[in-house]
């Protein structure tokens, strides 16, 4: 066993049996790569990676390899999920020496002061796909270290210079941050969806939920039928592909073709965080039931599969089961017939299944044909379709469940527990589910809980009882969008306070003199650069979540501080979002905040009375992405700890309303209809 053996992470400790003597990241590494004046080979990957896997189970167990890794190189292995800071640094250089292509595995040659001077993703054991073999490359980066050091200082420092220059400028004024943006970026994704399949460009195809996002708000400011229609029309194709899970919930990582059929079948948290929100939203605009139930779907198999006993959420689950990808998620007809007997006839015309199969010949499941026709195909109502199907789900997931299961990484991320944390605790209103309330509240006081330092700061990641690593600005930016949630679906303060005061330590310690914010903060460990990832990628830039964030407490509070902050920010990213707006959903969104508006809505009543539930639900049930709302349980006859509420009282002793925008209040109202039409103008 390597020194991995002692890490929490379930990556790094898949790797500690290896004959490859492995460090992680730290100090003890750099400081033998300097004493032996030796290179750093730099691993960085993810435990549901498949190639990953591969260049594990083909190099990285080999014993020849591992000796000439172990003869020539210090050897660093890192989990990009517990170290996105490493992992962006690294990844920008891969692209400069790949021409734009990265990924993972990620393979990095450091000097012994961590500059890049060489690198790549998977390398194979022997010379195909083009590629040369693992050993060469390790051979030819040995002699170059040892022969040609200063070609290879040139480089390294060639490097870091443009990772110093990699920061986008300023783009503009606050004028700029206008409709024009968002119009803008309506036209390019519109040129870019699939009218056939649904989504945004070709194979391989992800789901893009900060531009479905994007598009609804379109939606919900301009009427567009056409931006509904993208959503809704992209969100059924991937419900209804093999992409989603059938028999399980819950969504892949992403479909290597451009129909939704064929997933990488990892699954991570943060898609199916941001995805039922999708859902969640697109039921709230169309009232479908098949939205609504795709969401609750994806909440249960959460709650189910992915939640821990304290409270927090899981990471991701592998692609790879028993060795091969997919293996635990597909079927064979005759297994179905043997399973189901005469109702393996629905299953089969349902589901597409055949003989032959799709994949690798095996059934993925997906839904090709609309319910009415299938029902028709089967001389059945719809409805008894649907039973019939929820009956055979049933089956085939306890029989599902006797196979070797994918592995699980339980490690939980502050990041993407606040991602799931804010879609969950919406939904909790929005669909009336007193449970995914529950399942909230648990979730933040564990986060709160356990992953905060005794001097109010968070930390990234926890394990088995081990908190560690400092957070990073996603980590904040995600958190604080989840409590704010909480605090909406229950108003308890104590989620506002919290969220407030988070908001407080990223203006201190994250926030860049130019504006916008770092992705560490000011006392992080100190890397060859200091990271600042402004796009999007899977998740949502931590810029632009910070900026949402501080749009939404400037409503709630009237704090100046927040406001300039997120208009800083935004300012940064003007050019960027008028070139690449696919790259920069979330900030968009956050331009859409800016351009609505927020509506600011205080409520006064106690929680538990019907009429005060009867405005709530006016405020709270229609998709209306730029409300904030507050609730005070009794008259305020002075400033209290969410300025919103300050000096609201009852009108004639009944459940009050109040909407502001602005710094602009209508009068307040206590009936429902007064309360929709302050809100639909």
């Amino acid at each position: 066993m390597n020194r991995l053996q002692h890490e929490t992470s379930p990556y790094l400790l898949q790797h500690a049996g290896n004959p490859v003597d492995w460090y992680p990241w730290g100090d003890e590494a750099f400081e033998r790569a300097k004493a032996e004046d030796k290179p750093i080979l730099l691993s960085v990957g993810y435990s549901a990676c498949h190639w990953c896997h591969v260049m594990a189970h083909e190099s990285f167990e080999d014993e020849a390899t591992a000796a000439i890794m172990n003869t020539h190189f210090i050897n660093v292995k890192v989990d990009r999920e517990e170290r996105p800071d490493v992992d962006d640094i690294y990844m920008q250089a891969v692209q400069m020496f790949t021409q734009g292509h990265g990924g993972w595995p990620m393979t990095v040659f450091l000097t012994a002061d961590g500059r890049p001077f060489y690198g790549g993703t998977y390398f194979p054991k022997e010379p195909r796909f083009g590629m040369p073999a693992f050993k060469q490359v390790l051979e030819g980066v040995a002699d170059a270290y040892q022969n040609k050091r200063h070609e290879v200082e040139q480089s390294a420092g060639q490097v870091v210079d443009s990772l110093d220059r990699s920061t986008l400028g300023i783009g503009g004024s606050d004028d700029a941050l206008n409709a024009d943006l968002l119009n803008n970026a309506m036209t390019q994704l519109r040129q870019t969806f699939d009218m056939t399949h649904g989504g945004f460009g070709s194979a391989p195809k992800f789901p893009q939920p900060m531009n479905l996002e994007l598009l609804l708000r379109q939606y919900a400011r301009t009427n567009s039928e056409h931006a509904l229609h993208i959503v809704t029309f992209t969100l059924e194709k991937m419900a209804r592909g093999g992409i989603y899970d059938q028999i399980g919930g819950g969504f892949h990582r992403y479909s290597v073709d451009a129909v939704w059929l064929v997933p990488h079948f990892e699954k991570m948290l943060y898609d199916n965080a941001q995805l039922s929100r999708m859902y969640v939203r697109a039921w709230q605009v169309t009232d479908n039931p098949f939205f609504k139930r795709i969401a609750q779907e994806i909440y249960d198999y959460v709650l189910r599969e992915m939640t821990a006993d304290e409270g927090g959420f899981y990471s991701t689950t592998d692609a790879d089961s028993e060795g091969v990808e997919g293996k635990f998620f597909v079927w064979e007809q005759d297994e179905l017939e043997t399973l189901l007997g005469d109702d393996a006839a629905v299953a089969i015309e349902y589901w597409g299944v055949t003989k032959r199969g799709n994949f690798e010949g095996k059934n993925i499941l997906y839904v090709p044909n609309d319910d009415d026709v299938v029902a028709r195909r089967l001389d059945m109502t719809v409805d008894a379709l649907h039973e019939k199907i929820a009956d055979i789900k049933a089956i085939l997931y306890a029989h599902r469940a006797t196979r070797i299961p994918p592995a699980l990484d339980d490690k939980i991320l502050t990041a993407w527990n606040g991602m799931m944390l804010a879609s969950i605790a919406e939904a909790a209103r929005v669909l009336e589910r007193d449970d995914y309330r529950e399942a909230a509240v648990r979730n933040a006081a564990f986060l709160l809980d356990n992953l905060m330092t005794d001097d109010g700061r968070l930390l990234r990641t926890y394990k088995n009882g081990t908190s560690k690593i400092n957070a990073y600005l996603e980590d904040y930016a995600n958190l604080i969008d989840g409590l704010l949630e909480v605090y909406q679906t229950t108003f308890d303060e104590r989620w506002f306070v919290e969220a407030r005061r988070l908001a407080d330590v990223v203006l201190e310690h994250f926030a860049a003199e130019e504006g916008g914010f770092f992705d560490t903060s000011d006392d992080h460990e100190t890397l060859i650069v200091r990271p600042r990832n402004l796009q999007d990628n899977a998740t949502p830039s931590g810029n632009a979540m910070m900026a949402r964030q501080l749009i939404r407490l400037a409503a709630y509070t009237g704090d100046a501080r927040y406001d300039e902050a997120a208009r800083g920010t935004l300012r940064l990213l003007i050019n960027a979002m008028r070139q690449y707006p696919q790259a920069f959903g979330e900030a968009l969104n956050a331009v859409d905040m800016l351009v609505n508006g927020v509506a600011e809505v205080a409520v006064v009543g106690a929680k538990d009375d019907a009429d005060t539930n009867a405005l709530l639900d006016v405020v709270r049930k229609p998709y209306r992405p730029n409300v904030i709302v507050a609730l005070s349980p009794e008259d305020v006859d002075g400033e209290t700890t969410i300025p919103l509420l300050d000096y609201r009282v009852m009108r004639q002793g009944k459940p009050t309303v109040y909407v502001c925008e602005n710094f602009a209040c209508q009068m307040p109202v206590t009936t429902v209809e007064e309360v929709r039409e302050l809100l639909s103008t």
